[in-house]
């Protein structure tokens, strides 16, 4: 009798801590899918934006990029653990953020591309760019 509840015992332990490792893996998997799922709308709104826009400004004090075609002006706020665009804030951790214009890398003024490396844990590199108007080198 003895030996048999030893055994359950055995058991159950082992079940409890095969059921952990998978509450691990399954905790792991989610937070992966959600973190590529918040770089993909980031990717999406980016790109949708700068196709829209003529006119795009970036800020390095306050780590602002303002958007602005004859319509409306979007504003984008770039912090280490989020972005935030109006009503939309995007939950993803920016390694890297680099502003160009005209292949050049710059801290304040217009740009024409952005160069970001986003990710806790796996490095995504999101690259958009935008093909400059005329009103860009006229001012």
């Amino acid at each position: 009798m003895l030996v048999v509840l030893l055994i359950t015992a055995l058991v159950v332990g082992m079940a409890y801590s095969v059921l952990r490792l998978v509450q691990v893996q399954m905790s792991g998997i989610a937070s992966n899918y959600t973190e590529a799922a918040e770089i993909r709308r980031l990717k999406q709104s980016l790109w949708a934006d700068y196709h829209s826009h003529d006119r795009i400004w970036y800020e390095s004090g306050t780590k602002e990029m303002i958007m602005a075609n004859e319509l409306q002006r979007i504003r984008y706020h770039f912090m280490e653990q989020m972005v935030v665009k109006a009503q939309d804030t995007f939950k993803v951790h920016i390694r890297e953020l680099t502003p160009y214009f005209e292949t050049e890398s710059v801290t304040n003024g217009e740009i024409d591309a952005l160069d970001v490396y986003l990710g806790r844990h796996d490095v995504v590199r999101l690259f958009v760019y935008k093909e400059n108007a005329a009103t860009s080198y006229i001012d």
